[in-house]
């Protein structure tokens, strides 16, 4: 009885502990011990929202960061959510810029593996039939999740005609997304077997986050019901928000029984130096979290909570996060109760930052949710139950009319080229003007130079002469190893 990982390290593991903060550096520190690991997949940061993150604040390269990984894990299978868009808070290009998007990302070696979520915006309906199609062209793998919530509608009826449903476009595994970390053991013992049952023999997967403390419980309990492949994360991006660690995971999982083909030397390798990276860098350790009940109140996603916790310190707002998470409560349920997950949770968020910081509910209004009202995101999103006297002032506004007559806009790809550089610039250059809108924030990404290198243990040399810098006392290290010997003399102590 074999179990299989999903790694989450890179993506998953830095958005929720993070704030999506891993540079290229450190990911490059560990990727080759990553690929001799023996993951089944490794999640990387593809789709436009992380490449908005990498340029704006890391000031580094996304498209130069996916090559560096497909060189780096050639080996292992890479991907990350995906879909029918390329920036998941705005209404799609034409469905020929994505499907360049993707060739372009496939191009780089680091996306052989999609994974779409099927019941947030009506996918199944809008965009599987032709994305699909499109990666199974790219010769990627495609994973469809159903995304998990606490609701009256989302029972476990509902989730075996949804499974039934995603059969149809034979995905080569379905996989349960707990972004909220909701699940319990209790639940997933008739959750999980009413998915199974209604799957055809297509694999079940399992992703959770530690949001609430149960998810390393809740993983032991899906393999005792069949689950063969988790997703988890090596520490220190594992725990706390993120996914249960790789390591607390497989050892339980050989105490009872089970089999775990993964080198977990080279995961505790990788562990002590992302760990001093997180320590270089005062960045957070996850640790495991107290039971938290409020989780099932307000249902935000780790990861959301820790961009959220990130905005919230610029705006000099951090002493306020329970206060915008209350009123994240009051948001939900005034549009209907959509399914916390990317982008709606972060529409609800924001939205409720909003009305926190303008100490007046919905005086500014941002447009998702208006394009919410007007439906842009679909019926699964809630906005056909949505409060009515909201839903008619939204609509009523002159920017409703602005955005209802931009959905009906025929632009084409050649027009999008034409808009951000012509056919003077290469395919990347291009898809990454119109991610970000311009060049005015490319140029400043360049400017800053190359990425920061985070020395291992692959470099110890440098690894030993960045050390003595810090220590300007030393005048002299000699280093000898049979007949050959080092001497480095400090001139500054000199």
């Amino acid at each position: 009885m074999n179990v299989h990982f999903v790694d989450t390290t890179f993506r998953d593991g830095s958005q929720s502990l993070w704030a999506s903060g891993m540079r290229t550096g450190m990911m490059e520190a560990v990727a080759e011990i990553m690929d001799e690991v023996g993951f089944a997949a490794i999640e990387v940061p593809i789709n436009g929202i992380y490449f908005k993150k990498i340029v704006r604040d890391l000031k580094e390269d996304p498209w130069n960061l996916l090559r560096m990984l497909g060189r780096k894990m050639p080996r292992t299978v890479k991907g990350c959510m995906a879909g029918g868009f390329i920036l998941p808070f705005e209404p799609p290009p034409p469905r020929e810029m994505v499907e360049l998007y993707y060739a372009r990302v496939a191009a780089t070696g680091a996306f052989n593996r999609a994974q779409l979520t099927a019941n947030t915006v009506d996918q199944i309906k809008r965009t599987f039939p032709w994305i699909i199609p499109a990666f199974r062209g790219l010769g990627v793998q495609v994973m469809l999740a159903l995304s998990y919530t606490v609701s009256p509608r989302h029972t476990d009826d509902y989730y075996a005609q949804k499974t039934r449903e995603l059969v149809a476009f034979k995905p080569d595994a379905i996989y349960v997304k707990d972004q909220g970390g909701l699940l319990t053991v209790d639940r997933v013992r008739t959750l999980l077997p009413a998915m199974m049952q209604n799957a055809a023999g297509v694999p079940i997967e399992l992703h959770s986050h530690c949001t609430t403390g149960l998810a390393p419980l809740v993983y032991l309990e899906a393999l005792q019901l069949g689950i063969r492949t988790l997703h988890t994360a090596v520490p220190p991006l594992a725990q706390g928000s993120s996914q249960p660690s790789v390591l607390n995971v497989v050892r339980n999982a050989r105490l009872m029984g089970f089999s775990a083909r993964v080198n977990e030397g080279l995961i505790e390798e990788a562990a002590r130096q992302l760990t001093a990276i997180a320590r270089q860098e005062e960045l957070p350790i996850g640790a495991p979290l107290e039971y938290d009940s409020a989780q099932y109140i307000h249902q935000v996603p780790g990861g959301v909570i820790s961009n959220l916790r990130h905005q919230l310190a610029e705006m000099r707002m951090q002493d306020q996060l329970d206060e915008v998470l209350e009123e994240s409560v009051r948001v939900r349920k005034d549009l209907g109760y959509p399914i916390m997950i990317t982008p709606l949770s972060q529409f609800v968020v924001t939205q409720a930052a909003i009305n926190i910081a303008t100490k007046e509910r919905y005086k500014h209004v941002i447009d998702e949710v208006i394009l919410f009202a007007q439906g842009v995101y679909g019926e699964d999103s809630g906005y056909t139950v949505m409060d009515q006297n909201l839903k008619d002032r939204l609509l009523s506004t002159q920017r409703a009319a602005e955005l209802a007559s931009r959905q009906t806009s025929n632009v084409t790809l050649q027009d999008l080229r034409t808009n951000f550089g012509g056919s003077d610039v290469s395919d990347e250059e291009f898809l990454l003007r119109y991610i970000m809108k311009g060049d005015q924030e490319i140029e400043a990404m360049r400017a800053a130079g190359r990425p920061k290198q985070y020395l291992n243990s692959a470099l110890p040399l440098m690894t030993l002469i960045e050390e003595l810098k810090r220590h300007e006392g030393v005048r002299y290290l000699s280093l000898q190893k049979g007949r050959n010997s080092l001497v480095l003399r400090n001139q500054s102590a000199a």
